[in-house]
């Protein structure tokens, strides 16, 4: 006969008539964690009093701080799921996010959550809630999940309070998305001569498919960056899974005479690198012929597959065993880029960018090989990137974004180009083995700018137009040292979408962004959105944006 035994459930934590639960969210990375956890705390007490003082009612922690560790997060899947399931099904919970989160440790328990779902968010550059939120918020959306967002840099203004009193008395929040505008193939832009041309970069795409080459997936726990395999085949973009063993492998195989010749090549074309003696601490020279290695080790396997998109999780797994990848992904990823020879010592693609979606984003992998695929088909400088929607402030009257990503950004984007960028030693909490970044001020210039999600199989895109500028000195300045000074900074406004528009509505943490002369911006929004209308994208163009077509 069988016997069941099963551990013994918990009691069931449900909040009492005043109370409000609240849980937070954090890294994998422990000592990320304790670094931010002061910060966390400060909010924490925010929350409190806000709760109090508005609305009479008290928050209450659903999980204890954690003495051995130093920090009160939730830093695991496991922990996350064990936390849930002593929860009250039907509770409402408010996720209080002022770091940077791994998305799974909670998202598997959210989404089978029946109570409200509030994401809180702290707007600031420095202690990035508004990021972890972006991503979750994100790969909630993906999976089906209802939930409310809000976000607030110091959790008193009024639009904070009335978000807050609104998802305790309804459990929603409802922001204003009249910014995002369906387009289809019934729209009048569908009879220009611009759709022609995308629709055929389309069908050349579903026709002869763009694969999508990514060693490992699954990157900070960015759900949102993982689409369904039927997803990717329904567009055109097929995936080519690798494995990051498989990178170190073929990075040993590239000789030290070819990586010194490949660090020569930059430094001769102006690239300054900040060397130092202390690999804990300082960058040093082996750490780049290390990353030379890696990017000459990721061409090889674009040619070897055929490859439209390559990428690099490193977080985690890799960031235990070489150098950071992203001077490797953002050199790739530009046009003026160091000869890479295959093994027969013929150069790799010569003349164009080997497209490269940091942090294997297949959320950015797609709209970025659409992007490649549809400028170079025109003539057009084709290089693109994504950045974190890290912050952002008002300068003299105007607000202007902060986009910043971890280093791996193409030498075009920069002002001055290679020999405007600098080498930084990437922080020591996120990367123990060390390596340079691609640091510099984004150059000005229009932009097209987009993001794919995915909502069960469907592949969504929003696509928009900004400006990016360049900030004076003591400004851009300000901004460097209020988020992390080591990485490339982009400062731009996004074409009729302001901070709230974006934060309301966008379905991650990051944002691709490529560069197209004012003249010629229309056309290829144009272009773009038909390419995407046709590889069955269903597709919202954003802001003024719309206007163009």
């Amino acid at each position: 006969m069988l016997k069941l035994t099963l551990p013994e459930s918990k009691p069931l934590l449900k909040p009492g008539e005043k109370e409000v639960l609240f849980v937070t969210n954090a890294d994998l990375r422990e000592s990320a964690n304790v670094e931010c956890w002061p910060v966390q705390s400060k909010f924490e007490a925010k929350l409190e009093q806000a709760l109090a003082k508005r609305l009479g009612l008290k928050a209450k922690r659903a999980h204890l701080y954690k003495g051995d560790k130093g920090h009160g997060f939730i830093s695991s899947q496991r922990e996350g799921s064990d936390l849930f399931a002593s929860i009250d099904p039907d509770a409402p919970v408010i996720v209080l996010l002022t770091a940077w989160q791994y998305s799974h440790h909670l998202a598997p328990s959210l989404v089978k959550h029946r109570g409200p779902v509030l994401l809180l968010a702290n707007f600031d550059g420095t202690w990035p809630g508004l990021v972890g939120m972006l991503c979750l918020a994100g790969t909630l959306t993906s999976l089906g999940k209802s939930y409310s967002r809000l976000w607030s840099s110091d959790f008193e203004d009024e639009f904070f309070y009335k978000g807050l009193e609104s998802w305790v008395k309804t459990g929603t929040i409802k922001h204003d998305t009249s910014y995002l505008h369906p387009v289809d193939a019934s729209h009048p832009v569908a009879k220009t001569p611009a759709w022609e041309i995308g629709r055929s970069v389309g069908e050349y795409v579903l026709r002869n498919k763009e694969i999508l080459g990514l060693f490992d997936m699954f990157c900070m726990g960015m759900i949102n960056g993982v689409f369904p395999q039927k997803a990717l085949i329904d567009i055109g973009m097929p995936l080519e899974s690798l494995s990051q063993s498989a990178l170190l492998v073929e990075m040993a195989k590239v000789p030290q005479s070819l990586r010194e010749e490949c660090l020569a090549w930059y430094e001769a074309r102006g690239m300054k690198f900040n060397f130092g003696k202390d690999p804990a601490k300082e960058l040093t020279r082996d750490q780049v012929l290390e990353q030379c290695a890696m990017m000459i080790a990721m061409a090889r396997f674009t040619q070897r597959f055929g490859l439209s998109c390559v990428g690099v999780q490193y977080q985690q797994g890799l960031a235990h065993s070489c150098a950071a990848s992203d001077f490797a992904e953002g050199a790739i990823g530009s046009t003026e880029r160091f000869p890479i020879p295959d093994e027969n010592g013929k150069i790799i693609r010569p003349g164009k960018p080997i497209t490269c979606a940091n942090e294997v984003d297949m959320g950015t992998a797609v709209p970025q090989t659409m992007l490649f695929r549809l400028l170079d088909s025109l003539g057009l400088p084709s290089e693109t990137t994504l950045h974190d929607i890290r912050w952002g402030s008002d300068y003299e009257g105007t607000f202007y974004w902060d986009f910043e990503i971890s280093g791996s950004v193409p030498f075009e984007h920069i002002k001055g180009g290679i020999a405007g960028s600098t080498g930084y030693r990437q922080p020591a909490m996120y990367f123990p083995k060390g390596g340079s970044s691609i640091h510099g001020q984004g150059k000005a210039g229009r932009l097209i700018w987009a993001r794919a999600h995915y909502e069960g199989t469907q592949v969504h895109m929003h696509i928009g137009t900004g400006q990016a500028v360049e900030l004076p000195a003591a400004e851009f300045e300000r901004r460097r040292r209020a988020t992390t000074y080591e990485w490339p900074l982009l400062n731009c406004t996004l074409d009729g979408v302001g901070r709230d528009d974006l934060m309301a509505g966008h379905q991650s943490n990051h944002i691709t962004v490529a560069y197209v002369d004012e003249g010629k911006l229309a056309d290829v929004l144009r272009a773009f959105v038909a390419q995407a209308v046709t590889q069955n994208i269903k597709v919202c163009v954003a802001g003024d944006a719309f206007k163009l077509l």
